[in-house]
């Protein structure tokens, strides 16, 4: 059986479809961070000291959002964010 085949089978369950929609907020999140942090051509090390932390701490950040056991401050965004050259912007959608 593929990734995909599999992927297509789990998300068949009801509740293992609501799981996986409920972190899409955080994957994409995620996948906007990482991009930030690719286009500005910066290791987690560089980040890290723009943002007057530990690499450990950005690579903490980074799987967070993955994993789903820690959620980050809008501060710790802010500070990622200005340390990639972007600005953080959030919002509310209906």
């Amino acid at each position: 059986m593929t990734h995909h085949e599999l992927k297509a089978k789990t998300l068949a369950d009801p509740q293992v479809r609501a799981e996986h929609d409920a972190l899409d907020a955080e994957f994409e999140l995620l996948r906007t961070l990482l991009k930030a942090r690719q286009e500005a051509g910066l290791t987690q090390v560089q980040v890290a000291e723009r943002m007057g932390t530990k690499a450990s701490a950005v690579a903490r950040l980074e799987a967070a959002l993955v994993s789903g056991k820690h959620s980050p401050s809008v501060a710790t965004l802010r500070k990622y964010a200005h340390a990639v050259n972007r600005r953080l912007e959030i919002r509310m959608v209906v």
